[in-house]
């Protein structure tokens, strides 16, 4: 298993940048997938970014962004810190939720993979974007 903890949210106004991070430990974010989510009042929680390592002996891997967030979302990771990071630029009020970090050990291809997919989750941390 493996325990997450993020933060980083907070008030933003429309087109700032905020960074979120996501600490790991009891195991290596290299054995995972790795995930951002987000969850909007009275909505059902989405798949915002996610990231999976190539291969256990590259620094580098695949990731998958949410339609929405392409071009202004990135994720990345520090293997050393073992942390994944979410930066998001351009922010838009409906960016607005609380965002989780997640990992889980499936293969299913990013594209595809669905949240109950993953089996680790951290506490969330609030991201309000105002106009």
């Amino acid at each position: 298993q493996v325990q997450l903890v993020e933060s980083g949210g907070g008030l933003v106004q429309a087109g700032g940048s905020l960074r979120l991070s996501c600490v790991a430990s009891g195991s290596s974010f290299k054995s995972w997938t790795a995930g951002w989510f987000r969850q909007a009042p009275g909505k059902e929680r989405e798949s915002v970014a996610l990231f999976r390592w190539d291969s256990p002996n590259l620094n580098y891997g695949t990731t998958n962004y949410a339609d929405s967030v392409r071009g202004r979302f990135t994720i990345s990771r520090d293997g050393a810190k073992n942390t994944v990071y979410l930066q998001m630029n351009s922010l838009k009020p409906e960016d607005t939720g609380v965002y989780y970090c997640a990992a889980g050990r499936s293969l299913t291809p990013l594209t595809t993979m669905r949240d109950y997919e993953f089996s680790s989750w951290g506490q969330g941390t609030q991201v309000t974007v105002s106009s």
